[in-house]
């Protein structure tokens, strides 16, 4: 009988197969999880990068569940958002503003994050497991039909400084299907990362390179920003759902807090359809106003916050994990929907966290300077009798928290596999109206229309809901699977 080692989903096959190819090799989820992470800096740019931030939560063999924040910190002076430039992205007929330009950059993590995770719960040398990111980086990366749709909508971002039209319009215009990308500064800096740790990304000279293009052209971020960066390690969030655990992404962050809230109020129902969903949106969504976002930031949050009864206040790549020693890991990282700064001689393709507004619900000009940047970003695992049997989190911006409430409401309220849990069609509640893939049910949403609350029909499955990226374990079995979201060019692959 075959051993099987692990199972892995992500956003991009090559960066699916990188973390396989380390289950292969005898790797835990920790080491698969660092070297797609790596491979999702080449694969999925502009996703992600060395100039993003993420989180990781590992759930290790004996049962202690850790989250390393290295996400984007705000800058000790951040600049307003007048400095910032405005772009408007257009998901097929869904606009979203964002800001980019020096001014929108926030300090990235993701070097410190991922040498830290390595450090404490890995066991193989950061050099082999950035080898395959280093190799595409030079090899290229052919455009798959999923970021032709991204890099075209993103092209205002993308090409609006010659350091970006040289990576992405090489030929005058972004890639068609099938067209190669190479990313050799981007492979480079992966390179410096495996031979020197992350200290020339903080205090060396790439730090230097970063805080003197910072002060040539408007941003704020300093030598002194970057040196004072460090990874926290979280207690994650917590709550029970059907008898299970969800630990999931804890504050200052917002996301995991949001689907907790939804959770606590399904939990109430019976059964749960598009009606009952919606409803858990509006109620996440009604308790994000000023004293949610203001309270984020203080001691005891997520118990005040979920303890406070009915009326309680209350552009992205993710990667799952499961090893066969029952170590998971669930790992979202994003540069947001990129600033469009690439800090030349760095290979760092810089975050643009202070000017998405999403994330800045009180204006940019209240981010308190040196203090995490609050994300959406929830990467989350649900445990039954002590052993992780669902490893999820999403891409898509404020889409994550339904992405990741619907995959989890699938799998457990209505014993979906992964992979139909995640190919089902979503929803999303917000500012007033019922967003809905087709397939979702179209009785459901005649009656929200009847009673007065818009519903948007999609013609078709996109990215606008997100990427949500899943593993699973049979609780009797022990069987695992896995799926990625095909509506962000997801794979999975169990070894």
């Amino acid at each position: 009988m075959t051993t099987v080692r692990g199972a892995i989903a992500a956003g991009h096959p090559l960066t699916a197969k990188a973390g396989a190819d380390v289950l292969r090799e005898g790797g835990n989820a920790v080491d698969a999880a660092v070297a797609a992470i790596l491979t999702s800096f080449i694969a999925e740019s502009p996703l992600t990068g060395m100039g993003a931030g993420g989180f990781m939560l590992v759930h290790l063999p004996g049962g202690e569940v850790r989250l390393l924040d290295f996400f984007v910190s705000a800058p000790a002076v951040v600049a307003p958002q007048a400095d910032q430039v405005e772009f408007m992205v257009d998901f097929s007929g869904a606009l979203q503003q964002f800001n980019g330009g020096a001014a929108s950059c926030g300090v990235y993590g993701t070097p410190a994050g991922v040498w830290e995770a390595l450090r404490r719960f890995g066991t193989m040398p950061m050099r082999e497991l950035a080898a395959p990111a280093v190799r595409l980086s030079r090899e290229g990366v052919p455009t798959s039909d999923v970021h032709e749709f991204l890099y075209r909508i993103l092209t205002p971002i993308l090409t609006h400084w010659p350091e970006g039209r040289a990576i992405y319009a090489p030929h005058g215009q972004v890639p068609l299907a099938g067209e190669v990308l190479k990313f050799v500064d981007f492979g480079e800096a992966i390179e410096r990362l495996a031979e020197e740790g992350p200290d020339p990304f903080y205090t060396g000279d790439i730090a230097q390179r970063v805080a003197e293009f910072m002060g040539e052209n408007g941003g704020t971020i300093t030598s002194d920003d970057l040196a004072a960066y460090s990874v926290i390690d979280r207690a994650p969030g917590e709550t029970v759902y059907r008898g299970r655990r969800v630990v999931t992404n804890p504050p200052p962050s917002s996301g995991g807090l949001l689907i907790a809230d939804s959770l606590m109020h399904l939990s109430r129902r019976e059964g749960v359809g598009v009606a009952e969903l919606v409803a858990a949106m509006d109620f996440a969504n009604r308790g994000r106003d000023e004293d949610f976002v203001r309270g984020l930031s203080t001691e005891g949050f997520w118990d005040r916050f979920l303890s406070s009864g009915e009326d309680a206040v209350g552009s992205t790549t993710h990667i799952s994990v499961l090893d066969a020693d029952g170590m998971a890991v669930s790992c979202t990282c994003s540069n947001g929907s990129g600033s469009g700064v690439i800090v030349p001689g760095t290979g760092l393709s810089l975050n643009n966290m202070l000017g998405e507004m999403d994330l800045n619900p009180l204006g940019v000009e209240n981010t308190p300077g040196g203090q995490r940047v609050t994300s959406m970003m929830a990467p989350t695992i649900v445990i039954e009798d002590g052993r992780p049997v669902v490893v999820v989190g999403s891409a898509g911006s404020n889409r994550i928290r339904s992405a990741v409430l619907q995959t989890i409401v699938n799998m457990i309220d209505h014993g979906m596999s992964v992979e139909r849990a995640i190919h089902a069609a979503r929803v999303h509640y917000e500012d007033g109206r019922v967003q809905a893939e087709p397939g979702a049910d179209v009785e459901a949403l005649t009656r929200i229309e009847q009673s007065g609350t818009p519903v948007v029909h999609w013609d078709r499955t996109n990215l606008f809901f997100g990427g949500c990226q899943a593993v699973g374990r049979d609780p009797v079995t022990g069987a695992m699977e896995a799926a990625g979201d095909p509506r962000r060019g997801g794979a999975a692959i169990v070894v």
